[in-house]
């Protein structure tokens, strides 16, 4: 593994960890939408304010850590997709403002009617924000980001059957984790909660399983490259992300939420796995190589041992935060 590869992929560690804890954010907000009303949803939504309250602005540090690492080690890059994607950047991004604004200030809301449209515009943003990510890994994904200031088509570049599918891919991802994920918090903190989330889990895990069997044959119309580079090297993460799906399956039903959580985190990871195996040795697929995208040698260095720093630093403080709130009772 040569300097590039090494940035790269401490750049792919952190995509994967927002996706897994972002990604249950993003999910939790979206059965805070299907809750129910006020007054049959707040046992739920008492539970979901608890499991991402403490957490819900720390996600986002991995998501920025992504975009700072490829401004700084891979320029042309970052350039290209800031310039080319920037619709959807820009929608993601209000979504997360949005969503944030919304959640802080919805529990000092003094009117109903107040506390209804803060919380509509974190449920909302909480599914709109994850399509357009994935909408934008699906324009990558798919080839149509070339290097250059907007070199690419600021609509098709994700406003295509890939990209659909990659939003809607993300989305279902999101809601998954989390429904597997609030099965535990559920079982420990408000047991009559668990098997409504644990059904909701299975649900969700059939529906995504169907729609990424039916994305093969939107890959295959749309994107041949990307479908022929997925069966090439990004074929084994996919089988085992299949696997662990199934095996998480299988442990919602036996009610082993622990084992379950851990299982659909292997699922969502193996996926992108296969992404990153499929596009390999490409960061912009068809377009240019990882080499070619690189910074220097010093800055790329300089990266490495930042981050490194970076992460006696902030590791240990996460895990202490997760921790400590997941031994804190909600406030029902």
């Amino acid at each position: 593994m040569n300097l590039p590869d090494a940035v790269l992929a401490v750049m792919f560690v952190a995509l994967i960890a927002y996706a897994l804890f972002g990604g249950a954010d993003f999910g939790a907000g979206i059965w805070d939408l299907l809750a129910g009303g006020s007054v049959k949803g707040r046992p739920q939504r008492a539970l979901i304010e608890h499991s991402i309250g403490p957490v819900w602005e720390a996600n986002h540090v991995w998501l920025i850590f992504v975009l700072v690492v490829l401004w700084t080690g891979f320029p042309p890059a970052f350039a290209a997709v800031a310039s080319t994607l920037y619709i959807p950047l820009t929608l993601a991004g209000f979504g997360m403002i949005v969503r944030g604004g919304a959640f802080a200030f919805r529990k000092t809301a003094t009117t109903h009617a107040m506390q209804r449209f803060l919380g509509g515009s974190f449920a909302l943003s909480s599914v709109v924000t994850p399509f357009f990510l994935g909408a934008m890994v699906g324009g990558i994904a798919s080839g149509r980001v070339p290097p250059g200031v907007a070199a690419g088509n600021v609509l098709t570049s994700w406003i295509n059957p890939t990209s659909v599918l990659g939003g809607v891919l993300a989305v279902l991802s999101c809601a998954y984790l989390a429904a597997a994920f609030l099965c535990g918090d559920a079982r420990r903190e408000a047991p009559d909660l668990a098997d409504v989330f644990r059904v909701r889990a299975l649900i969700t895990a059939v529906v995504t399983g169907a729609v990424a069997v039916a994305g093969i044959f939107v890959l295959r119309g749309d994107a041949p490259a990307l479908f022929d580079q997925l069966l090439g090297r990004g074929l084994a993460p996919i089988v085992l992300s299949a696997a662990a799906g199934a095996v998480s399956i299988g442990l919602l039903l036996g009610r082993r939420y622990i084992w379950a959580r851990i299982t659909a985190g292997a699922a969502v990871t193996a996926v992108l796995c296969g992404w990153a195996a499929g596009q390999y040795p490409y960061v912009l697929p068809a377009h240019l190589t990882i080499d070619d995208a690189a910074a220097g040698r010093a800055t790329l260095t300089a990266v490495l041992v930042a981050v490194a720093i970076g992460a006696v630093l902030l590791i240990p403080a996460l895990i202490l935060m997760y921790r400590m709130f997941q031994t804190v009772p909600p406030q029902r």
